[in-house]
């Protein structure tokens, strides 16, 4: 049998109104168990039900196809931290906390999509469309540390928010990395990612002599004994 008869069945069989969207399912399929250089472009046509010459017709090649992948997950990523920063409210260290929080949930909840944009080496450079989803990406975590900067005391040095921003990714994207994914590279830590994230940061920020403008907590227990916040406690 041809392979042009074995497509046509194929086709037929997968109803293909949206190839490239089956395409791009079965490769987040074969990341999620091989890892983003763990397939080849065959084995994509292979899981959608084509033949090895279909998906020829929406990419040039695995590459493109890795590509769309992490495009699409870096315009989840955008809305996900969009959502989790919220412009700074109610204060800007709470809303911060929640863009940690956030970056972990990706990483856990889509593995998948987080291989593809961290783990697949795409030169990002080479592809204005996908640069442009990263720096939108980015752009949220570069905002809310210059809303951080703007609170420390006049007369402070600080590092510029650019390099507090970089900074800060680089250690969101360690605990993600290492702790924080949902598939089995994920490492065991005797506290949750998001504790070991918040312990980070607030010695980071502390490091640096920023004020925070989150309220103190009210006590919950005793008045004598009032429950700490956080991990390390309510600053002195």
């Amino acid at each position: 049998m041809s392979w042009r008869k074995e497509e046509r069945r194929a086709e037929r069989g997968y109803h293909h109104g949206n190839l490239k969207e089956a395409l791009l399912q079965a490769a987040l399929g074969l990341i999620a168990e091989k890892g983003a250089a763990g397939f080849t472009f065959a084995d994509a046509a292979r899981m959608a039900g084509v033949s090895p010459a279909a998906p020829y017709r929406h990419f040039r090649d695995r590459d493109e196809l890795l590509s769309s992948i992490a495009q699409r997950g870096f315009e989840q990523f955008e809305a996900l931290l969009t959502r989790a920063w919220d412009d700074g409210r109610p204060d800007t260290v709470t809303a911060f906390e929640r863009v940690g929080k956030a970056y972990l949930a990706f990483a856990r909840e889509e593995p998948a999509f987080y291989s593809a944009m961290f783990e697949s080496g795409l030169p990002t450079d080479l592809n204005p469309t996908l640069m442009a989803a990263s720096e939108r990406a980015f752009g949220i975590i570069r905002a809310a540390a210059e809303r951080l900067a703007a609170l420390a005391p006049p007369g402070r040095p600080r590092p510029p928010a650019m390099m507090m921003a970089l900074h800060i990714w680089s250690m969101s994207h360690g605990v993600a990395s290492l702790f924080g994914r949902g598939d089995a590279a994920r490492r065991k830590l005797p506290m949750s990612p998001e504790e070991l994230l918040e312990a980070e940061l607030l010695i980071y920020l502390r490091g640096l002599g920023f004020l925070t403008d989150r309220p103190p907590e009210a006590p919950k227990e005793s008045p004598a004994e009032p429950k700490p916040a956080g991990p390390w406690g309510t600053p002195k």
